[in-house]
């Protein structure tokens, strides 16, 4: 059964004035003509307009080319994929009943849209100001600790210098489960430092859920440093 979208706007930290906005934002298009399209294409440009202004102030001697590189790295299909099923998204989708049966809540690519097109609706229902605040509270952890001198470096390989810098064993990444038919599958991964300490990622390809555990590595262990 889905769940209602006034439980995820609860979840979410947002109260909408016109919650058809929100569900217009959670309905894909296998639903019909009246899907989350162009609520999503709305938050795409919303989302990386804020994430670029932010990326401007926070780094005020980057070029452009290492801004436009930053961006790319926090606005993309893994990352708003990975910010849904933080917060557990795929539970709210409205998804036509083929869509419903192959996964479709699993999805990146519909996880994804559904980010952009909350972003969409809340910028319907509440303006700019909301839409920023709620944006810049969602990535906080990935702007914290962004770094523009590794921004062209992915995850997995950020996580290894960092193990070698420590002069200690590399990480494992071990498959945990691989789910989904073959056009949608999903995989999680683990990835495991110093072998106690663990990190499970999701993606829709082996390679895309190595580098979310990496992520969620790095984010772990860079937290407790600046503790």
């Amino acid at each position: 059964m889905i769940k209602e979208p006034k439980q995820l706007a609860k979840n979410l930290g947002l109260v909408f004035r016109q919650p058809e906005f929100l569900r217009m934002a959670l309905t894909h298009r296998s639903m019909g003509a009246n899907n989350n399209e162009r609520l999503e294409f709305l938050g795409d440009s919303i989302l990386g307009f804020i994430i670029a202004q932010k990326l401007y102030d926070n780094f005020p001697k980057a070029s452009e080319g290492v801004l436009s590189r930053l961006r790319a790295s926090l606005v993309n299909q893994d990352s708003l994929a990975c910010i849904a099923r933080e917060h557990k998204i795929g539970d709210y989708l409205i998804l036509g009943s083929g869509e419903l049966k192959s996964g479709g809540f699993r999805r990146d690519s519909i996880l994804s849209d559904a980010v952009e097109g909350i972003i969409g609706a809340l910028f319907k229902d509440q303006g700019i100001a909301a839409c920023e605040n709620w944006i810049l509270a969602i990535f906080a952890k990935k702007l914290n600790t962004l770094n523009a001198d590794s921004e062209q470096k992915d995850p997995k390989t950020r996580l290894q210098e960092l193990m070698q810098a420590r002069g200690v064993f590399l990480p494992k990444y071990e498959l945990i489960s691989m789910s989904g038919l073959a056009h949608s599958q999903t995989f999680k991964i683990e990835c495991i430092v110093l072998t106690d300490k663990k990190c499970l990622g999701e993606g829709s390809s082996r390679k895309r859920a190595e580098q979310a555990s990496a992520e969620k590595m790095l984010n772990l262990l860079l937290q407790r440093e600046s503790k």
